[in-house]
């Protein structure tokens, strides 16, 4: 599983806040991805 990782693991793990705010932005990528995609969906099934 884990333990047959080419590199290293670091000492020092990420803090709680920044695993949340990395998930936040990602979890917001994701909206805005399917966001844009619905409106261009729209625009060009509408014409």
């Amino acid at each position: 599983m884990m333990e047959s990782m080419l590199w290293s693991d670091p000492a020092d793990e990420p803090s709680q806040e920044l695993r949340d705010a990395a998930r936040m932005l990602r979890r917001a990528g994701a909206v805005l991805a399917v966001a844009a995609f619905a409106v261009l969906a729209f625009f060009l099934g509408g014409s």
